[in-house]
């Protein structure tokens, strides 16, 4: 973005989130990338994490860089009440939180979600994971 934060600094970019052997995750693949992006930096990797749409899971990738590709680490959350899995990721005095929402105690009804905040942490190889 602009200094001023109302326009793109440079053309956007594709996200690309490849499997171990640099193949893109295509369209028929439960982990490919649909919607509800955050990216965040820890240990100087970039965490590109996302929901999958059909499959409601919250998938993430790992790159060197910001602009990717991004290799396909995993599953941070199962489908929750309500199926979206829209969320952030951030560090507060030292401890790593994911931050997302569902519909338990509307009773599952999709239009009245509720916040929810799970610890998460990175074990040796950087793989995040709930506490």
């Amino acid at each position: 973005m602009t200094d001023d934060v109302l326009q793109f600094a440079e053309e956007p970019k594709p996200v690309i989130i490849v499997d171990e052997n640099g193949e893109p995750l295509k369209a028929g693949d439960p982990h490919r990338f649909f919607e509800a992006s955050w990216m965040h930096k820890y240990n100087g990797k970039y965490y590109f994490s996302y929901s999958t749409g059909d499959s409601h899971l919250l998938c993430y990738g790992i790159a060197d860089n910001p602009y990717g590709p991004f290799v396909y680490q995993g599953e941070i959350l199962q489908p929750v009440v309500g199926w979206t899995t829209h969320h952030s990721i951030c560090e507060y005095k030292g401890h790593w939180y994911l931050f997302h929402h569902d519909s338990a105690p509307s009773g599952g009804r999709t239009w009245l979600r509720s916040m929810k905040v799970a610890e998460i942490y990175y074990d040796e190889e950087g793989k995040i994971h709930l506490k």
